[in-house]
């Protein structure tokens, strides 16, 4: 009967979230209908002791990263730079090739090391500049941000400073480049399999007469109007290059054994690394924006003040998305529903991480959540049974990355809400080819490199 509790409030958080309820009134009721089934879980000490730390946790962590983010990308928008962008890459890759522009343009940024909230902030006004010029309905966009930022450059490509390809490092002794060859041929299906889904998916739109759906969104300007695309991609660059130099160099210089203590949290520098890195270079980009963009901004007081004020439902949905897998983890019959998936094909170790680890991701409706939980429980399991046929760390290590950009975004995930509510849209008008692009072709990755890796070994 526990178990049915967390089945059902699974159930509904999906099924809610797809016909359109806000996440922050449903996150908390699914939550709470989930304790119901189980004895032990008093429904409000679950609310405020349980649910209520884990988004006000996340609050504290994040709010920098996603208000500096919806600042960057408003006046991004607003000084035209965006739309200089997109003309630029439209130029160059031919303006009905927006959708493609757009998924490079966020590649580029999550594989730099930029986070997808981020990249999803910045780009927005770019993909819409793009898609207005050609003529390709808004409601594709999500797809487009969520293939180019939540999928191969993630969890597939060998390099990438995601946290989702980092985690497997301390369990299995690799680094980040671990499999490369087998990553190269996930990212390859994710890229390819997604690019052509969308824009076969648009061509069909466009043939049955649907409206583009740009009503609130400010029209393109005259192209006499904007600003030189070096000036507009520089914010862009310095994103990318400051988080780069902040988080590999500089700051690993810094005296911080202060923060050792208490009053800072007694915590160390490589927890906060990344977190000062990409709140430092966003700062400096915007600086750099009001600065070098400046006659570009007929309002900018105005612009920050619309930004900061943009960032406050995107964080508070997703915040309210951890409180709730926070809950849903802290009850007794999580425990055996982790037990069980995690036994599933005991003697086989890429098939048993491959699904544990995609269907706590689902559950929790976290990637890195889902993954952390499968190799904490299970990791040192699958290295003894890896090392007793010969299979090589890294095999395990790319799997279990690519393992955990599936189901991870089903519509109560985090990042797809985020990404709605930046877009103005809903899970209903968006959601399918989100799916399709970010669950759908993931695991059919995942499935080529669980098959070649057992053919072929690690390569």
């Amino acid at each position: 009967m526990e178990i049915l509790g967390v089945l059902l409030s699974l159930a509904g958080l999906m099924y809610f979230a797809y016909r359109g309820i806000n996440v922050l009134i449903l996150a908390p009721l699914m939550a709470l209908f989930a304790t119901l089934f189980e004895a032990g879980a008093p429904a409000m000490a679950s609310y405020t002791q349980v649910f209520m730390p884990a988004l006000g946790g996340y609050l504290l962590k994040y709010f920098p990263l996603f208000m500096l983010g919806s600042i960057f990308g408003k006046l991004m928008g607003d000084s035209g730079a965006a739309q200089s962008i997109g003309e630029w890459i439209a130029a160059k890759l031919g303006p009905q090739r927006a959708p493609l522009a757009v998924v490079i343009a966020c590649a580029l940024l999550t594989y730099g090391g930029v986070s997808l909230f981020v990249v999803a902030f910045c780009i927005y006004p770019i993909a819409v500049s793009l898609f207005q010029k050609a003529g390709a309905p808004k409601r594709f966009i999500p797809a487009c941000i969520a293939l180019g930022s939540f999928t191969f450059t993630m969890t597939a490509l060998p390099g990438t400073p995601a946290i989702q390809n980092a985690i497997p490092m301390p369990f299995f002794g690799t680094t980040a480049f671990a499999a490369p060859g087998l990553g190269f041929i996930a990212a390859l299906i994710m890229f390819g399999a997604g690019s052509l889904w969308i824009q076969r998916r648009i061509q069909f739109a466009l043939k049955n007469g649907e409206e583009l759906g740009f009503e609130n969104d400010l029209a393109p300007s005259q192209a006499a109007d904007l600003m030189p695309a070096w000036k507009a991609f520089l914010p862009l660059v310095l994103v990318v290059l400051l988080n780069y130099l902040f988080s590999q160099q500089w700051i690993p210089q810094w005296e911080t054994t202060y923060l050792a203590e208490t009053k800072f949290g007694s915590t160390s520098l490589k927890a906060v690394l990344g977190i000062w890195s990409i709140v430092i270079a966003i700062t400096l980009a915007i600086v750099a924006i009001l600065v070098i963009q400046k006659k570009h901004l007929p309002a900018p007081v105005k612009s920050i003040n619309e930004g900061t004020m943009g960032s406050l439902l995107p964080i508070f949905n997703t915040a309210s998305e951890v409180g709730y897998g926070a809950t849903i983890a802290s009850l007794a019959s999580f425990a055996l529903i982790k037990d069980s998936i995690l036994g599933i094909f005991p003697k086989w170790p890429l098939i048993s991480e491959a699904i544990s680890i995609n269907v706590l991701a689902g559950i929790t409706g976290s990637a890195s959540g889902g993954l952390s939980i499968a190799l904490k429980a299970l990791g040192d399991n699958y290295l003894a049974m890896a090392e007793k046929i010969n299979m090589s760390p890294e095999l395990l290590h790319r799997v279990a990355s690519l393992s955990c950009g599936g189901l991870d975004t089903l519509p109560h995930n985090g990042a797809v809400i985020t990404l709605l509510g930046i877009c103005g849209l809903t899970h209903k008008k968006s959601y399918f080819d989100i799916f399709m692009v970010a669950v759908a072709f993931p695991f059919i990755a995942t499935s080529t490199v669980v098959l070649l890796g057992t053919i072929f070994g690690s390569f």
